[in-house]
């Protein structure tokens, strides 16, 4: 007889963490959801008596909270608490990628996961679930069992790997209708038991063919594959972005004409400054460092070369700013519209705007950053993690704006760099008149109309035309 979940503990209340319990919370009412952090002032921001000031942008995220919360969905500190009292865990903590000794740059750093797990092992004392949110390299679920198993108490632990597949942006929408659940298991009989009750968890408002089931290594290996697929045609679109620019294609043209067919399809299909966001590339160097570790040197040169590509997109793409301004950006004014690595997120992990920013303050260039989303606090502490330079030096670099006509202003060319909406609704002609001439745009990400700011009087480069 497979066993009801009643309570479930998620430990790590970020971007995957908070909205996934929102949504499960929301959906089971007659299950008790506890979202524990450490981190005080993210948990008191999930707590605000104002929905509108949660910690994570999402479209629709604040009114699924505003229902839940305080009926069956709880945000606290108090992390043993939660786990003593829960029959499911889910591990949500950061698995950055290592900055430091072996496998520094590629493997992913599990020392959060470990501090979870020996902290469940340490607090648990009767039979636990527990499953993997957290974005991981394959055979993570071992080391998790090891650790658990190993403790002594006499507690059984079942290990799940429950993978997520949401598009920041879109998160309570892939999360209220998913294309796939994926969730694995251990094949033994406890396995499939634990297994079930996280089916019949989702099955409360997921259709069972939406869900799922294989072994645990082939679920962890499922979501790294999944985007370094992603990834890759993302490359793949770049790559070619920079043969239409020479030979006098069109990757817009290009990119529609092979999208028709059925056996590639429209998505991911479009040329930009690169991809980014906290999962792409670490994804794709876990998949490297495990083909590596394996001594499989092709299989880990064919993917590491989507890396290579998107890092060469973005270099591109600053190097022809300063080309384009007479190759010197010392001491002139450079307008960003746009910091977090895509639109309706104020998410900015690996965003194209760091590096490409990265690039022209190397060049001396003063930066005017807009972004409706993206907090003055987060532009600086994104630069000031690089390392490149002192903060003093690009706190006087770089100005944050909360008016993109006043970023604008005076500035001698604007890079867009993520694609937000407003953007294109711009009263562009103001733009223009209170710019220094020649005024230029570049267009990372293909959305405004060129043809309309070239009458204006702009000079407009978009990548891959």
């Amino acid at each position: 007889m497979n066993k009801k979940i009643t309570k479930i503990c998620c430990i790590g209340a970020g971007y995957v963490g908070g909205p996934t319990m929102a949504v499960i919370a929301q959906k089971c009412p007659h299950i008790k959801v506890t979202v524990v952090d450490l981190n005080e002032a993210r948990i008191a921001a999930w707590n605000d008596p104002d929905t509108e000031n949660i910690p994570v942008y999402e479209p629709g995220l604040s009114t699924v909270v505003a229902e839940a919360r305080g009926r069956n969905l709880f945000f606290s500190t108090e992390v043993d608490k939660a786990i003593d009292e829960a029959e499911m865990i889910f591990i949500s903590v950061n698995t950055p990628t290592k900055t430091y000794g072996t496998g520094k740059g590629m493997a992913a750093d599990l020392k959060y996961i470990e501090l979870c797990a020996r902290q469940i092992a340490r607090v648990a004392k009767d039979d636990k679930i527990v499953v993997e949110k957290s974005t991981l390299p394959v055979r993570t679920a071992e080391a998790v069992k090891n650790i658990l198993q190993n403790t002594g108490n006499g507690v059984n632990y079942q290990i799940l790997s429950n993978p997520e597949f949401l598009a920041e942006g879109t998160a309570v929408e892939d999360l209220h209708a998913p294309d796939r659940v994926l969730i694995g298991g251990d094949t033994t009989p406890e396995g499939q038991e634990a297994l079930n009750a996280l089916v019949e968890v989702y099955a409360n408002w997921v259709p069972r063919e939406r869900i799922l089931t294989t072994n645990l290594w082939s679920s962890e290996l499922s979501k790294l594959t999944a985007n370094a697929f992603l990834a890759q045609r993302v490359s793949s679109i770049n790559a070619l972005s920079e043969l239409c620019e020479r030979t006098g294609a069109d990757v817009t043209e290009v990119a529609r004409s092979i999208g028709t067919d059925s056996r590639i399809g429209p998505k991911f299909l479009k040329a930009s400054v690169g991809f980014g966001g906290s999962c792409f590339q670490k994804d794709i160097l876990n998949l490297v460092y495990i083909a590596r570790s394996y001594g499989l040197k092709e299989v880990a040169d064919y993917w590491e070369q989507v890396i290579i590509m998107n890092d060469h997109q973005k270099s591109r793409f600053a190097n022809n700013i300063v080309k384009t301004l007479y190759n010197t950006v010392s001491g002139k004014k450079i307008a960003f519209l746009g910091w977090a690595f895509k639109k309706d997120t104020n998410d900015t992990r690996e965003s194209a705007a760091i590096y490409v920013a990265d690039a022209l303050l190397n060049e001396e260039a003063g930066i005017a950053v807009y972004d409706p989303k993206v907090p003055e606090s987060q532009v600086f502490f994104d630069l000031d993690y690089l390392g490149t330079r002192s903060p003093e030096k690009n706190k006087q670099l770089v100005t944050n704006f909360t008016d993109p006509y006043e970023a604008c202003k005076d500035a001698h060319a604007i890079a867009i760099l993520t694609e937000w909406d407003e953007f294109k609704t711009y009263d562009w002609q103001r733009i223009f008149d209170n710019m220094k001439k020649p005024a230029f745009v570049f267009d990372g990400r293909s959305i405004v109309d060129s043809a309309a700011l070239t009458d204006i009087g702009f000079k407009v480069y978009t990548i891959g035309k």
